[in-house]
């Protein structure tokens, strides 16, 4: 690996590694510093493309915010992008979990501990509200992408089915419609 491409590595794994280390709640929580870090800052992708890899990070086996790394990473610098950007986003969480596993005891007998855990829930469900509300801004552009949305949230709350299948039919939906517009 030439020094320039070693150093795109470094850059995209540092990203990731940042971003992981303040994701707290899941692949919701990083939309918005993906937006800020990848798409305003860095110019890796679009906004847009960052909706469009974390659509189909969901619908792929894994953890969405690994998924949406590697798909950044990916469109970056190909494989050792992928790579790296995978490395940066699991790095903080491995450590983490390392770190409590070595003081687990300990670490759930403080009080305190368990109040911080309950504000970062807190927090973490803001942060996916207004995730939601600006991810239905940028999807819900018609008609059909608002009834697909209603039927899928029906779905998902009123049915004992897998989400698979919503995000399958979700899928589909939006490839017939899309061959139905004119170009």
């Amino acid at each position: 690996m030439n020094p320039a491409a070693f150093r795109e590595c470094i850059d995209i794994f540092a990203v990731f590694l940042k971003i992981g280390a303040l994701t707290f709640g899941g692949g919701y929580t990083m939309l918005p510093l993906l937006r800020a870090d990848i798409a305003e800052k860095r110019k890796w992708a679009s906004e847009d493309d960052i909706i469009d890899f974390y659509a189909v990070s969901q619908s792929l086996p894994g953890i969405v915010a690994v998924n949406t790394s590697m798909l950044i990473g990916y469109k970056k610098a190909k494989i050792p992008g992928l790579v790296s950007a995978c490395l940066g986003m699991i790095c903080p969480s491995v450590m983490i979990i390392l770190a409590i596993a070595l003081f687990i005891q300990n670490f759930l007998a403080v009080k305190t501990v368990g109040h911080a855990f309950g504000g970062i829930r807190a927090a973490v469900a803001a942060l996916i509200v207004k995730t939601a509300f600006d991810m239905g801004k940028k999807c819900l552009v018609d008609g059909a992408c608002a009834l697909i949305f209603a039927a899928a949230f029906l779905a998902f709350t009123l049915a004992d089915i897998s989400p698979v299948i919503p995000v399958a039919a979700g899928g589909m939906a939006g490839i017939v419609l899309a061959r139905r517009r004119p170009s």
